[in-house]
């Protein structure tokens, strides 16, 4: 029997990647975040972008941290290498509310992620956002899937002085296809 190496591409806050090597596999983990797995089956090519806030207040520059921008650069990146925005669909993680008596930010980004779809008339075919949980998701672009692992905040314990960078997942797995 012959085993399938996977490549993992780890995407952290503000990046975003496209694939259609059907090894690689993309990784990152959320708080407050959202990270939009877009993909089209028919070209086995898809991508993941991983944001901060829906747009920059007040204007200024580009930048991937905004939704407005990693939304664009992951369709447009997409459509560069051959999908076509009629098969394109999406899943949507993230948006916890990680810290409670705060503005929403997860919230705020959901809603964003949500809308921004909607205007572009790209489904979003399956979602995950909200709670208070840290997710860590791993997306298959080539053919869509999605495993998503829930972190608790229990399951995170370190010193005062030493804050958590990745959690470990430890709670539940969902598989989403």
């Amino acid at each position: 029997m012959t085993r399938t190496t996977e490549t993992v591409v780890n995407v952290i806050q503000g990046e975003y990647e496209i694939s259609e090597d059907p090894t690689v596999v993309m990784t990152t983990v959320l708080g407050s975040c959202i990270a939009v797995c877009m993909f089209d089956t028919t070209r086995r090519i898809g991508g993941l972008n991983h944001f901060l806030l829906p747009n920059r207040e007040g204007g200024g520059g580009a930048s991937v941290r905004y939704g407005a921008y990693a939304m664009e650069l992951l369709i447009n990146g997409l459509l560069r290498k051959g999908a076509e925005r009629g098969r394109l669909r999406a899943k949507v993680f993230g948006g916890a509310s990680m810290i409670g008596n705060l503005r929403d930010i997860g919230a705020s980004n959901a809603a964003f992620a949500r809308q921004f779809l909607s205007d572009e008339g790209i489904p979003c075919v399956a979602e995950c956002v909200s709670g208070t949980a840290a997710r860590r998701i791993r997306f298959w672009p080539t053919d869509g899937r999605v495993r998503q692992l829930l972190v608790s905040a229990e399951a995170i314990s370190l010193p005062p002085e030493k804050p958590a960078l990745i959690p470990r997942p430890v709670m539940q797995e969902i598989t989403l296809f």
